[in-house]
C-alpha cells in the first residue's frame, strides 16, 4: 500500500524569515526518497509540513492527488519515526506497539495480529515482554519503527532516525530499513544530513540548501553528473577536489584551461567568459599517483598525510600551487608524508564549474 506525494510551490515563513522557498517536488508511489543537506537547510521543516506538524505558509500539498493543506495530521495516512525513540518507559514492547491501536478502538485480536506482523518483520518477537530500558539503542529504534508499521500507513516519514546510534549499528539499521522498504513497498521519505545514508538507501535524493532544492535525482546520477558545485561537494566521500581554473587567453577555441601552471586541453569548448573564474573538480578516486604520457595531470604534489584504512588509503597532498588535493587509492600504499608524487586523471572524470557554481 503506497501513494504519491506532490509539492507545488511550497513555502514556509517564520515571521520575516523564509525557511522554504517555493519548492516543487513529485514523489511516486512506493518511492524511497531521501532529503539530504547540511543543518538548517530546511529538510526537517519540509518533512513536518508533509506530516501536518507544521503549517504550510504558501503553495499546495497533494497526497494521492488530494489537497492536504488543511487536513489534520491524523487524517493524512502518515506514520512518522523521529530521532528520539519516544517509547513509553513503563510499558512493555508489546504495549508500546499496541498502545496507539488501543486508543484508536481496535479490537484485541486485530491488535495482536498487527503487533505480531510488525514484530516478525523487525525480528523483535523475543523482546515483546521487555521494557525499553532493557533494550539496546538499535532494538529501541526497531520498536519505534514497529509502532509506525502497526498503523499500516500509506506513507512513512523518517526524521534522522539513526542519529543516536553508534557507527556499527547505523550501518546495520541502514540495511534493515532498505529491506523494510522492499518488504512493505510503502512510500517513504527519509531525512538525514549523512550523504552516505542518502546514497545507500534512496531511490531518489533531494539535495537541499537554505530552503531550496539544489538537485533531484537517482544517487548515481547526482554522483556522476552534479548540477552544481554544492551538490558535487556534498555527495561523495571523501569530497570532490576543487581547484581554481581559468581559460587560457592564447587559445581562441576555448578548450584549454589553466590549473596553476598546468594547461589542460578539453574535448570541447568551455561555455564561459574569457575572464570568468572557473573551478575544476575531480573526485579523489579519479586521481592517480602516476604520470602517463598523453594523460592530463595536476603536476607534482607533496604528500601531507596518509590515512591507512586497510582495503584503501586516503592521501592528502598539496599541489605545486599550494592547493589541497585528496586521493583515494585502492589497496595499501607505501607512500609517506613528505614524498612528492605526480597527479594524473582522465578527462571524462573531470568537472568544470562556472562562477555561479553551475556545472558547465
Amino acid at each position: 500500500m503506497s501513494t504519491s506525494i506532490e509539492l507545488r510551490r511550497i513555502e514556509k515563513r517564520f515571521g520575516s524569515f523564509t525557511a522554504i522557498h517555493g519548492i516543487d517536488l513529485s514523489i511516486a508511489p512506493g518511492e524511497f526518497t531521501v532529503f539530504v543537506g547540511p543543518s538548517g537547510c530546511g529538510k526537517s521543516t519540509l518533512l513536518r509540513m508533509i506530516a501536518g506538524l507544521e503549517e504550510i505558509t504558501g503553495g499546495e500539498l497533494l497526497i494521492a492527488g488530494e489537497p492536504m493543506n488543511d487536513v489534520p495530521a491524523s487524517k493524512r495516512g502518515i506514520a512518522m519515526v523521529f530521532q528520539s525513540y519516544a517509547l513509553y518507559p513503563h510499558m512493555s514492547v508489546y504495549k508500546n506497539l499496541a498502545f496507539g491501536l488501543e486508543t484508536a478502538g481496535f479490537k484485541k485480536d486485530a491488535i495482536a495480529e498487527r503487533v505480531k506482523h510488525a514484530a516478525d518483520i523487525l525480528q523483535i518477537g523475543p523482546l515483546l515482554d521487555r521494557k525499553p530500558k532493557a533494550l539496546s539503542g538499535g532494538q529501541r529504534q526497531r520498536v519505534a519503527i514497529g509502532r509506525a508499521i502497526v498503523r499500516e500507513p500509506k506513507i512513512f516519514l523518517f526524521d534522522e532516525p539513526l542519529s543516536n546510534l553508534d557507527a556499527e549499528l547505523r550501518v546495520q539499521m541502514r540495511v534493515e530499513l532498505a529491506k523494510l522498504h522492499q518488504t512493505l513497498g510503502n512510500t517513504m521519505i527519509y531525512v538525514t544530513h549523512d550523504q552516505v545514508e542518502a546514497m545507500t538507501m534512496a531511490d531518489k535524493i533531494v539535495v537541499l540548501r537554505e530552503g531550496r532544492i539544489m538537485q533531484v535525482g537517482r544517487p548515481l546520477d547526482l554522483y556522476n553528473q552534479p548540477a552544481n558545485r554544492f551538490v558535487a561537494g556534498f555527495i561523495g566521500s571523501p569530497k570532490m577536489n576543487f581547484l581554481p581554473a581559468r581559460l587560457a587567453e592564447n587559445d581562441q577555441s576555448g578548450r584549454t584551461i589553466l590549473l596553476g601552471s598546468q594547461a589542460i586541453r578539453l574535448d570541447q569548448p568551455v561555455g564561459a567568459r574569457r575572464n570568468e573564474p572557473l573551478t575544476f573538480g575531480i573526485r579523489p578516486e579519479h586521481l592517480q599517483a602516476s604520470a602517463a604520457e598523453g594523460r592530463p595531470g595536476l603536476g607534482a604534489a607533496r604528500v601531507q598525510l596518509v590515512e591507512h584504512l586497510g582495503g584503501s588509503a586516503v592521501i592528502y597532498a598539496d599541489t605545486a600551487e599550494g592547493e589541497p588535493a585528496t586521493l583515494l587509492m585502492e589497496g595499501q600504499t607505501g607512500l609517506r608524508s613528505g614524498e612528492t608524487i605526480p597527479l594524473a586523471f582522465d578527462l571524462k572524470d573531470a568537472h568544470i564549474f562556472g562562477e555561479d557554481g553551475r556545472r558547465i
